[in-house]
């Protein structure tokens, strides 16, 4: 029996490395189409050259999540290049955490722009595209730090809270053709830690992350498990985290 996965075509952001990187891969080998969105386009294009010679498809497009355009564009291109847009992983995310007495304004804008904005972006461009076909499912990578918030983590907890609000918003206006997935990660294997500014909070989160983070691997198959679901079913929300994580 046919996958869930097999020919739908799959927009991610922040797909370069990471959970994106993983996800990319997996759904790629159960069949989809995917359409690859970073920054690091010479990353982007090793990553689609090593799905193709896998026997996968995938496209690719310099996206930056806090230009408006930019996501527009990569949108734009799983239409121009299949036909039409299945699903629209918003997975991109920086976390340059410290306490709030440092002051560090530029890296609150920063993740305000990428975490929150960026989100919005991906909906402003899919959302009229899931529209018009009247099918369509957003999956919204957030983190657990919008659940529970510790010292360090206000500003990136404040936008992953947002992001929480406005997925579950999300979900409750689209109707019975649309689908909301919000995929709650919490230690995680990836370079995330290399937008810390703080040394000291960058190493305390490093050592954590190497002593007992999950493969991104794990983030991938939680997000494949939502996509594969009937239209009828929609999986509201998954939370993976390591066992050993408070």
């Amino acid at each position: 029996m046919e996958n869930g996965l097999k020919n739908k075509v799959i927009a991610i952001t922040g797909a370069s490395s990471g959970i994106g990187e993983a996800t990319a891969l997996l759904l790629a080998e159960r069949g989809a189409k995917v359409v690859l969105g970073a920054r690091r386009l010479d990353r982007l294009a090793a990553l689609a050259t090593r799905i193709v010679a896998a026997g996968g498809e995938a496209a690719y497009s310099s996206t930056d999540v806090t230009r408006r355009a930019d996501v527009a564009k990569l949108v734009e291109l799983a239409r121009e290049k299949y036909g039409r847009l299945d699903v629209l992983i918003n997975n991109a995310g920086i976390g340059p955490i410290s306490l709030l007495d440092e002051l560090r304004v530029e890296d609150w804008e920063a993740m305000v722009d990428v975490n929150l904005k960026g989100m919005l972006y991906g909906i402003a461009a899919a959302l009229p595209v899931f529209r018009q076909q009247e099918f369509g499912h957003f999956v919204v990578v957030a983190s657990t730090a919008g659940i529970k918030v510790v010292p360090t983590m206000a500003v990136y907890a404040g936008t992953k809270f947002a992001v929480r609000a406005v997925a579950e918003g999300l979900r409750q206006e689209a109707g019975d053709k649309l689908r909301v997935t919000l995929i709650t990660p919490g230690v995680v294997q990836t370079d995330f830690v290399e937008s810390m500014t703080n040394p000291e909070v960058k190493a305390q989160i490093m050592s954590m992350r190497d002593n007992i983070g999950i493969a991104p691997a794990a983030i991938a198959r939680a997000i494949a498990f939502a996509l594969e679901q009937p239209a009828d079913v929609d999986v509201g929300e998954v939370v993976v985290r390591p066992t050993a994580q408070s």
